[in-house]
């Protein structure tokens, strides 16, 4: 053959809907708790990125401003460009537990995004009655 090096490489072709839908028997959410550091886990979201990533971790403050007063430490990474999930890593103290906190985070984004769809929609009634 003319290009040997070609006929070895094993070419990964990335189709969009890779991307965003799960696969069937793959859970959108999964947890791992951490074996070596107490009340320490990961969540792996699967078919997410940099964005939900990056809107979860402003739903943890610093812990001087935190009313979630449990949470020591919450950190997100995407392992690989072509790996569509992001790893979410809690550490909290003994009064709480990362599933917990966890839970409070996302149920207080949730509370905050329909605020602004509801002042969204407000805004966007009065701007179409006024024209």
């Amino acid at each position: 053959m003319f290009f040997p090096y070609f006929e070895r490489v094993q070419i990964r072709i990335s189709y969009r809907y890779e991307r965003f839908v799960v696969p069937e028997g793959v859970k959108k959410v999964s947890y791992e708790r951490d074996t070596k550091i107490m009340n320490a886990a990961t969540f792996t979201v699967e078919r997410e990125d940099h964005t939900i990533g990056n809107i979860v971790r402003m739903s943890f403050p610093p812990r001087y401003f935190s009313y979630i007063l449990e949470c020591l430490f919450f950190g997100y990474k995407l392992p690989h460009p072509l790996q569509y999930k992001i790893l979410l890593r809690i550490q909290t103290t003994s009064q709480s537990s990362p599933m917990q906190a966890y839970n409070q985070a996302i149920n207080d984004l949730d509370k905050e995004l329909d605020h602004l769809k509801n002042q969204f929609e407000t805004e966007l009634a009065k701007h179409t009655r006024d024209y």
